[in-house]
């Protein structure tokens, strides 16, 4: 899916429609010393049946977010585009 580099979109803080600068929003990595990871990692560890956090569905499309930064405040706001989809995002090139 193609979106433009820059959108025209309601600014909340504005309280009117101004034009919004585009990023593709990204994942960050997983803390790997995090609780969650820790307590996960030790149910991995020695003989065992069925362990917790094992995928049963795989989705069949992600949810593809934006975050629109607008140009006069610089306030930012995340955006879903097209909920669940298999396409990706990109930004149109000039």
């Amino acid at each position: 899916m193609i979106i433009p580099k820059e959108i025209n979109a309601y600014c909340p803080k504005c309280n009117a429609h101004t034009l919004h600068s585009v990023k593709l929003s990204v994942k960050g990595s997983a803390g790997g010393l995090k609780i969650g990871n820790r307590r996960h990692n030790r149910k991995l560890l020695g003989y065992h049946g069925k362990i917790k956090g094992q995928a049963t569905v795989k989705k069949l499309g992600k949810k593809q977010k934006v975050i629109l930064t607008c140009k006069d405040c610089h306030y930012a706001i995340e955006r879903v585009i097209g909920g669940r989809t298999r396409k990706k995002l990109e930004l149109k090139s000039a």
